[in-house]
């Protein structure tokens, strides 16, 4: 049902992982439900066990691409594999930054936009690309309104398939809800 519902690309899309934590971790060496496919890694907030879900959303908030991965899995692999029948561009972090991968979906008619390195040369980018940076936030907001109203995220799971199930769900019931967080004010930029 979700690949029924999702949106389709409209040439700007932003796309972003979040960690899903399966367990605490000081559960880690006693949890079975998950061995074999969630992994240890390291975000931003520190150390985690679980998955990750990687999202492809469009302007309006609507997910486009959904996946899911272990959580040691690199953000431009599971990119790779997301980024079929895409078009435009795409607004990422600085986890997407790479030549090869830049270069690879240049070819296919994609072009990545993230912000550079500290230890990278600065390079030249048009206004409306600078805003749309700026407005990456929205993919943050709809893993937020994803996680929060669908109770996405918590460790008392005795199944996966029944886990899977939950967080399919939590994304059809997103995909489906009328108030979904979007860019209004920047539509009028793509006609610059």
């Amino acid at each position: 049902m979700l690949n029924s519902i999702l949106d389709k690309c409209d040439g700007i899309s932003f796309v972003d992982s979040s960690s899903l934590e399966v367990c605490k971790r000081y559960r880690i060496s006693m949890h079975k439900v998950f061995a074999g496919i969630a992994a240890r890694s390291k975000t931003t907030k520190g150390w985690f066990y679980g998955l990750k879900l990687h999202l492809l959303i469009n302007r309006g908030g609507g997910i486009i691409k959904a996946s899911f991965s272990s959580g040691n899995k690199d953000d431009r692999a599971q990119l790779k594999l997301m980024i079929r029948g895409l078009f435009g561009k795409v607004f990422g972090d600085r986890g997407y930054i790479s030549q090869e991968l830049f270069q690879e979906l240049l070819e296919q008619g994609i072009f990545v936009v993230t912000r550079v390195k500290k230890n990278m040369k600065n390079k030249l980018m048009s206004l409306v690309d600078k805003m749309l940076l700026l407005k990456r936030v929205l993919i943050e907001s709809v893993f937020g309104k994803i996680k929060l109203l669908g109770k996405f995220e918590h460790s008392r799971h005795r199944s996966v398939t029944n886990a899977f199930v939950h967080m399919v769900a939590a994304l059809i019931s997103y995909q489906l809800s009328d108030n979904k967080p979007s860019i209004k004010s920047l539509l009028q930029l793509q006609d610059l």
